[in-house]
């Protein structure tokens, strides 16, 4: 398949008005509203366009396997640092970016969209759009190629895309501490005020692990300074956490994410908890209602989605106010006028 294949595709679907449903390996069907439309299977345009380690970046195409780009990387002691959940053997490097998702490692290293230093598009007219650069000082469309990380492919397909990489961290612990889910959030949020080589922390069910990461001195001197027992083998606690295969995502309850300040006390809500990021992201297998969780979380500073359920009558994802709907739908016609790819997986009206 060709980038040329593609714009044909789109151009023929914008003109007859039929809607697209851009995919790789489908792990992330599941994540925001129904896919609807005929599948464009991006898998065919796959590889990696141009990779020099000691640039710290990799352009890659959109059918490119997670896995191998991954792999790639680790060859040469290097990775992607927000640490993306495959959710499925099939992601590939475009879905990655599409869905905008972070794993553990986002509250020290940043997120997704911080590491994208260029994209090349092809928008809802079957144009090819290219935006930033392979450099982080390239700042010519920068905003635009933060813009299409966890569009869902809303706005264009993404093609292709360079990306920022680090080296692996050369020593890594994890300790287990055990606490009260205040003792934990307290104890989360004093590290975050110190100078710790903290790279991922986790809290549930009165257990909170902490995952140190840099050089094996300052990886020891924190793990005296906060305690608690060093784990072996935490690599697939860490894993289950990213991929959500760890028991506490399992269940027929709809799952929540909850995006809350780190200095957010512990909600009052009913269901299983589990947090993240430092006290910033909360996990909750809930049947509560959706209004009721949705406000709390308003209340605290944050949003509520709803990340995994049978049922997504109340919506995916928190409603916009107006202005932010007005911005969305601008930007929805701007990129695709005729409103063919992957409409509704957001908002249904865009």
């Amino acid at each position: 398949m060709s980038l040329q294949d593609f714009q044909e595709r789109i151009r023929a679907a914008a003109g007859g008005g039929a809607p697209l449903c851009l995919r790789g390996g489908g792990s992330k069907d599941f994540y925001g509203n129904e896919p609807r439309g005929e599948v464009l299977d991006t898998r065919g345009y796959a590889g990696v366009v141009s990779y020099e380690p000691t640039e710290l970046v990799i352009t890659a195409r959109c059918g490119t396997p997670l896995s191998e780009l991954e792999s790639l990387l680790a060859g040469n002691q290097q990775c992607l640092p927000f640490e993306p959940p495959h959710f499925g053997p099939g992601a590939t490097f475009g879905g990655c970016i599409a869905a905008g998702l972070s794993g553990p490692r986002r509250a020290s290293a940043g997120a997704l969209r911080d590491f994208v230093l260029g994209v090349k598009l092809v928008d809802g007219r079957g144009r090819e759009l290219s935006f930033g650069g392979q450099v982080m000082k390239n700042v010519a469309g920068y905003d635009l190629t933060r813009l299409v990380a966890g569009s869902l492919g809303t706005l264009a397909l993404i093609a292709e895309a360079s990306i920022k990489v680090l080296p692996v961290s050369a020593s890594e612990l994890t300790l287990k501490l055990e606490t009260s889910q205040d003792g934990a959030l307290d104890a989360m949020n004093r590290c975050a005020g110190q100078p710790l080589p903290i790279s991922a922390t986790a809290w549930h069910a009165g257990e909170l692990r902490v995952r140190l990461s840099g050089a094996a001195a300052a990886v020891r001197a924190a793990a005296q300074k906060i305690g608690g027992v060093a784990l072996d083998g935490a690599q697939g606690f860490w894993a289950g956490i990213r991929e959500h295969s760890d028991p506490f995502f399992s269940g027929d309850e709809p799952l929540w994410r909850l995006a809350v300040p780190s200095t957010c006390p512990a909600l009052d809500l009913p269901g299983r908890l589990l947090i993240e990021w430092g006290g910033g992201l909360r996990w909750l297998k809930s049947d509560a209602e959706p209004r009721k969780l949705r406000e709390a979380a308003q209340r605290a500073g944050g949003h509520a989605t709803l990340f995994r359920a049978a049922d997504k009558a109340c919506g995916v994802f928190t409603a916009l106010d107006p202005a932010l709907a007005r911005l969305h739908r601008e930007l929805k016609a701007a990129f695709d006028p005729a409103s063919v790819l992957n409409p509704g997986r957001l908002y249904a009206e865009l």
